[in-house]
């Protein structure tokens, strides 16, 4: 059962109010058509702009996962951390680049440091400069065509691996001594997940 509410009559005692002109009619009317257009056109064009702003990002970080070749600056620290790639400071020339897919994941990194900081380097895996083998290669022609490294120029050239147990990365490191106070050092370093 309902129950309908009599309309209660205007007060006799209460004074009629004029009818709304026609120019108050309109700009009450333009009034709340702005407030609209900016409640609602304000937010919408903030979700365009921001679309096409994470649009465009996600084709730059496209473009340069995509690309082939090493990155001329250092790898994150993140990056050198999961891949336990230590760079000694000061470094020269450092570039990097990282594959990832559900096999096996790479860092690949160049730099050219002082003969001092190659021992620290070594060092930092457990090794010294007896661990290099002379004229050894370690970095296969698969990983050379990514990158680009070509180790057929004026050496001579030093390889080893750092083999550690999984989880932990393997290390192929080749190292140019082309010139003996600033050897130039290769390492790929791949991780299996």
């Amino acid at each position: 059962m309902t129950v309908t509410v009599p309309r209660q009559a205007d007060s006799p005692d209460e004074p009629q109010k004029p009818a709304e002109d026609r120019r108050h009619m309109i700009r009450r009317r333009a009034l709340t058509l702005l407030i609209i257009v900016l409640l609602i056109g304000v937010p919408a064009g903030y979700l365009v702009i921001s679309a096409n702003q994470s649009r465009e990002s996600g084709k730059d970080k496209e473009e340069k996962y995509s690309a082939t070749g090493l990155t001329p600056h250092w790898p994150s620290r993140v990056q050198r951390r999961i891949y336990q790639v230590t760079i000694p400071v000061p470094s020269y020339n450092v570039g990097y680049y990282e594959t990832n897919n559900w096999r096996t994941s790479r860092l690949y990194v160049q730099f050219s440091t002082t003969d001092e900081n190659l021992d620290a380097y070594l060092a930092t895996m457990g090794f010294d400069r007896d661990d290099l083998k002379p004229d050894e290669i370690t970095i296969s022609a698969r990983d050379q065509k990514i990158t680009g490294w070509n180790f057929t120029g004026p050496g001579p050239w030093y390889g080893l691996i750092h083999h550690q147990k999984n989880p932990a990365p393997t290390h192929d490191v080749v190292v140019s001594m082309a010139d003996p106070e600033n050897p130039f050092v290769y390492v790929v370093s791949r991780t299996v997940p």
